[in-house]
């Protein structure tokens, strides 16, 4: 079981720029601490006939559509042909992907989306990593920090995963689906095309291909 909470196991990395980060990790939070540093590396190396640094440590793809009235923290990197609406706080340490959306009043602070990750409407998405295709619907937030401020830890059937880390939102693996208004709390991980119903609290590690309904958890029927 433990194995699908796997970097490997969650996440197609040829669908992300942090690849080269995520290889290096088994479990795919101990990339957090290091996304900042990454973001830095990456911006510097971008292509300038495709790129544009429009304020320091901020590079945004020429493609991209970028609507006004929005803040870019640096580090930060916008990918290729993404979408960020109006109000938009992008807060740093962000890795956007390609094809992504970024939505009207939609908060990201160190945080990687895979590409064509859809977080579209009045979303905070702190301390996380989206993969490929994952979609957060309107409303629905992560909470990266526990009430009492101890250590996040991942509830799994097998026991609890320490992490070590205070800062922890949720790992969204490929295709995931998570409902309008839930709320994803301090280290949560959700496998491969799982899908959460709207109006959801969840904690600790739903496996690949379930449905999770009024705190219980099901099958997807083939």
């Amino acid at each position: 079981m433990l194995e699908q909470l796997y970097t490997a196991n969650l996440f197609d990395l040829s669908h992300t720029q942090a690849k080269e980060l995520l290889e290096k990790t088994k479990y795919p939070w101990e990339a957090l601490p290091k996304i900042g540093e990454l973001v830095l590396a990456l911006g510097k190396a971008l292509p300038k006939e495709e790129y544009e640094q429009r304020e320091e440590n901020v590079w945004i793809h020429k493609t991209a559509k970028i609507y006004p009235n929005n803040f870019f923290a640096g580090p930060c990197i916008i990918g290729p042909e993404t979408e960020v609406r109006p109000g938009a706080f992008i807060r740093g340490k962000v890795l956007v992907g390609k094809g992504c959306v970024v939505g009207n009043s939609t908060e990201l602070k160190n945080v990687i989306l895979f590409d064509t990750v859809q977080v579209p409407h009045y979303n905070y998405v702190g301390d996380s990593i989206l993969g490929f295709h994952s979609h957060m619907g309107a409303g629905a937030v992560t909470s990266n920090v526990k009430q009492d401020k101890s250590l996040v830890t991942v509830a799994t059937e097998e026991g609890r995963l320490e992490t070590g880390l205070k800062k922890f939102g949720a790992m969204l693996g490929d295709g995931v689906e998570i409902g309008c208004n839930s709320v994803l709390n301090p280290g949560t991980v959700i496998g491969k095309g799982s899908r959460v119903y709207p109006l959801s609290m969840v904690r600790g590690f739903l496996p690949a291909g379930r449905i999770f309904k009024r705190g219980e958890s099901f099958a997807l029927r083939p």
